[in-house]
């Protein structure tokens, strides 16, 4: 049964983006928006907060407030800013060797694989190279193990390849070894539950109801008979398909790098935590050896140049808006949060419909350009 099409959009926006708001509007007439959330901090103030649309594609339930979705690699992220935290704390360095904790990667010649070269995708072990199932995927610490042992597909720090879904795994493994607790429950005791914010780490079945469904994007015309080493790794085995989000199994599962749960508000009020100068998350001194440069490289998955820092994208290519020294993590579908240290303003957006670009998502694009002609 389908329900109205009539779009409502709800929230608070203050006069000085009212172009924000119109650019928000706009994603529903002209770019096919279904539901989404939308919002901004200027010097850790919210001062947008906007929602609208629908959370199910029959556009039976209305996307509200609180409404939660997957935001797919909008999550490394937060991931970047557990590892921030962490390091801030004298916990680990980023020049480390990842072997210093974890002894086992240092298996097929991994043994001077740093944290800050893993966290930046240059480890060589971007996906399973053996056969592997969903099931395979998503078995937490025994997926880690298995990668762990792994050859690399290229020489290590040589360059980037985009390690899609393995450096969750990979990820929260190393950091429960490094601080001692996995990253789902970090980012809810040191994160989401100091700051009062609605974001996790997976999804706890009480919270299915306030959840949105996705809408998978059209399929994109790729033959994976094409594919190099390195992309049939972190895409093709197995292929990720987006309705694996919503079932019991990936909610439950610790996955850093790709199935965090929550609003553009607690996205937003995350990097403005991040980036404020004075009893935020992370000192000066950690923002800035968490946003410094690891490699800028064409990534032999993504088969464009990427321009990395430990698991947050530098903004060389304008992704996050004109200011170079901005930097954030988008995601599959279009999902995307930022920080601009420059201007202390991040920017945050989830949706529903789930575009096929990997990056330039059209509106994506019209809000954050929409963000910056206000200020």
């Amino acid at each position: 049964m389908s329900g109205s099409t009539e779009i409502t959009i709800g929230g608070t926006c203050t006069d000085r983006f009212a172009a924000v708001r119109a650019a928000f509007e706009r994603n529903f007439a002209l770019n096919n928006e279904i539901g989404a959330s939308f919002a901004v901090t200027l010097n850790g103030e919210l001062v947008v907060d906007l929602h609208g649309g629908w959370a199910d594609a029959a556009r039976t339930r209305p996307w509200g407030p609180d409404t939660l979705v997957n935001v797919w690699s909008t999550t490394k992220g937060v991931q970047a800013t557990c590892f921030a935290m962490a390091a801030d704390r004298g916990l680990f360095s980023y020049d480390q060797p990842v072997a210093a904790f974890w002894p086992e990667f240092a298996a097929a010649g991994k043994d001077r694989v740093t944290v800050g070269q893993l966290l930046s995708h240059q480890a060589g072990i971007c996906g399973f190279t053996a056969a592997a199932t969903e099931a395979d995927l998503l078995s937490g610490n025994t997926a880690a193990q298995r990668l762990a042992q792994q050859v690399p597909i290229w020489e290590p720090a040589s360059a980037s390849g985009y390690h899609a879904l393995s450096i969750g795994i990979l990820g929260t493994e190393l950091f429960r070894r490094i601080e001692g607790r996995s990253i789902r429950q970090f980012v809810a005791e040191e994160i989401a539950g100091p700051l009062g914010l609605d974001f996790a780490i997976g999804l706890d079945s009480s919270q299915n109801s306030r959840c949105a469904e996705l809408v998978p994007p059209p399929a994109l015309p790729v033959d994976p008979t094409t594919f190099n080493a390195a992309q049939l790794a972190a895409m093709g085995n197995p292929p990720l398909r987006a309705d694996i989000a919503m079932t019991k199994t990936w909610r439950d599962a610790d996955l850093p790098s790709a199935n965090g749960h929550g609003t553009a508000r607690a996205l937003a009020s995350i990097y403005a935590a991040l980036i404020a100068p004075e009893g935020g998350l992370v000192s000066p001194q950690g923002l800035a050896a968490a946003t410094s440069r690891q490699i800028r490289h064409a990534d032999l998955v993504l088969g464009m140049e990427c321009d990395w820092a430990a698991g947050f994208l530098l903004n060389s290519s304008g992704l996050f808006g004109p200011i170079a020294t901005a930097f954030g993590h988008s995601g599959w579908g279009g999902s995307f949060a930022c920080a601009d240290p420059e201007n202390r303003l991040t920017i945050a957006y989830t949706m529903n419909r789930m575009d096929a670009n990997l990056r330039d998502d059209a509106r994506a694009n019209a809000l954050v350009a929409a963000v910056y002609s206000a200020i």
